[in-house]
């Protein structure tokens, strides 16, 4: 008798621990995936497919050499090698990544593109104005629609478009002095040395 009721106890404890237990595997299965490689580079369902046909307005008033700053159109990507970069005013590791991307504006063979993303066009100016403009386009997606024709997860992201018009890598959060060296300058001198394969 002792046996069978000290047996019925047991499954008893299993019962109310094993969820517990199942929570605890999955946490650490969970925790496990989240540090295995660089989180900013998530993999994209996008890489090595066509960026998508991107028509955005040009950012209301924004002047180079006073002459108005071009919207964005499909026609920009072809031929060149593009750094896409999802920014908005109120994103504040977009202001810790400008002078990197001023940085990385100083090299000819790529072109730097901005869409602006769910901001008001003064603040995205003055935003311009302060921390330095490296873009040749930029294009305002106010409704928020063309972030999630490219996959973004948020801002900012940053995206390489190759000579070929296909997205080459994608990098989730702000560039970074690590992330610059290890991930998007490689990056980029592939995508330079890939001929375009239109």
């Amino acid at each position: 008798m002792t046996t069978a009721s000290q047996d019925e106890g047991r499954r008893r404890k299993l019962i109310v621990f094993l969820p517990l237990v199942i929570f605890l595997a999955l946490a650490a299965l969970f925790f496990f995936r989240l540090g295995a490689g660089d989180p900013a580079t998530v993999p994209s369902a996008l890489i090595g497919r066509p960026a998508p046909a991107t028509i955005l307005p040009p950012l209301a008033g924004l002047e180079r050499d006073g002459k108005p700053m071009p919207g964005i159109a499909p026609d920009l990507f072809p031929g060149k090698v593009t750094l896409v970069n999802i920014w908005a005013s109120w994103c504040g590791p977009c202001r810790e990544e400008a002078p990197l991307l001023d940085q990385l504006a100083q090299d000819r063979r790529i072109q730097i593109v901005g869409i602006n993303y769910k901001d008001l066009p003064d603040n995205a100016r003055r935003f311009l104005s302060r921390y330095g403009n490296p873009f040749t386009a930029v294009g305002t997606d106010s409704s928020g629609r063309t972030g999630i024709e490219w996959g973004v997860y948020g801002v900012p992201e940053t995206f390489i478009v190759g000579r070929d018009g296909r997205i080459a890598f994608k990098l989730v959060g702000p560039v970074t002095p690590a992330n610059l060296e290890t991930s998007m300058k490689p990056a980029i001198e592939k995508a330079l040395a890939s001929a375009p394969s239109f």
